[in-house]
């Protein structure tokens, strides 16, 4: 085996399509180029992200507003709710389980306690974030918060 007669192997190596060399050549007519509009004619380039006229991509999506994925959601609990609970079912402690046995928050939810209205009894309470407003009404009744 010599360099001269070196060959690649048999199927791997097409023929170059010739461009523009008239209708022997089998691309005559258009040059492979198709009938009308821009990209038939020479000189053009598209720009990026051009969809051929279709609404761009850029220009559909929204450039406006922001979903913080670390953002903690609470279901909310006001003190007259628990006010409530404490005189119908006579519970002095209060926990996102009894919450939600009572069917006050769903399963699994995190639970934070809002100062609208008033307590008029002592209650330990037991959640996962509280108001500042709600931790002083609930002490001045006599009652203590814990955070879970």
């Amino acid at each position: 085996m010599n360099l001269h007669n070196l060959k690649p192997a048999a199927g791997s190596v097409k023929k170059e399509k010739r461009i523009g060399r008239g209708q022997g050549s089998g691309h005559g007519g258009t040059s492979t180029r198709g009938n009308k509009g821009a990209n038939q004619r020479s000189g053009t380039t598209l720009k990026r992200g051009f969809e051929g006229g279709q609404m761009p991509l850029q220009r559909r999506v929204p450039k406006f507003g922001f979903k913080n994925p670390f953002r903690k959601q609470y279901q909310v609990v006001h003190l007259s709710r628990l006010q409530q609970l404490a005189d119908r079912h006579q519970i002095q402690q209060i926990d996102p389980e009894a919450l939600m046995r009572l069917g006050v928050v769903r399963k699994d939810a995190a639970v934070k306690v809002l100062a609208k209205g008033e307590l008029k009894r002592p209650l330990t309470i037991r959640v996962h974030a509280v108001s500042e407003a709600a931790r002083k009404a609930v002490e001045a009744a006599g009652g203590t918060v814990e955070l879970v």
